[in-house]
């Protein structure tokens, strides 16, 4: 009886771990991200609109084979949680690519960190985003390598509709809030 229970548990990793898609970067996708970042206002400057989107791609690839994610997220969770993998939770790759973003001192950018808080049916969530410069967080793009297993996903923050992005601060003060009026 366990060595069906692991059978069948195995099984199961192994068809979830099929759902990971497969890197693939071109030039398109760099390119339709930095117009993206460009336009988020007249005063971006398009040399770094172009760097971020480089860096965000390129960056995510980097983590992604340096973390081993080789998964789809929730079995790579899964991984973390249990000690095969030290690296690769949603907030890794939050903390990871916004420090990435932050090193490049743009001028005309505000790289933020962003948080969709739980729901019912979905658990906390941490991402970067980028907006112009003085911009808040909901006029910006998320920058979410997580979702895809380190092969970046990115668009407005207003139409992600997957999840509710909001300040990382704002959302952690609630939960404490909450937590605390229980």
């Amino acid at each position: 009886m366990i060595r069906l229970t692991a059978l069948l548990a195995a099984l199961v990793i192994l068809t979830l771990g099929a759902c990971a898609p497969s890197s693939t970067v071109t030039r398109a996708n760099v390119d339709g991200l930095a117009l993206e970042i460009r336009n988020l206002g007249p005063d971006v400057d398009p040399a770094e609109a172009r760097r971020a989107a480089e860096i965000s791609f390129s960056y995510s690839q980097q983590l992604k084979r340096d973390w081993n994610v080789t998964d789809s997220p929730i079995v790579h969770n899964a991984k973390v949680i249990n000690g095969f993998r030290d690296y690769g939770l949603c907030n890794d790759w939050a903390q990871a690519m916004t420090r990435r973003l932050q090193q490049e001192n743009f001028q005309t950018l505000d790289v933020h960190w962003a948080t969709s808080p739980p729901t019912t049916f979905r658990i906390i969530h941490h991402s970067a985003a980028i907006s112009a410069r003085g911009d808040s967080l909901e006029d910006g793009v998320i920058l979410d390598p997580w979702r895809q297993s380190g092969d970046l996903f990115w668009g407005e923050i207003s139409e992600d509709d997957r999840y509710n992005w909001r300040p990382r601060l704002e959302v952690r003060e609630e939960l404490i809030s909450a937590s605390a009026g229980s």
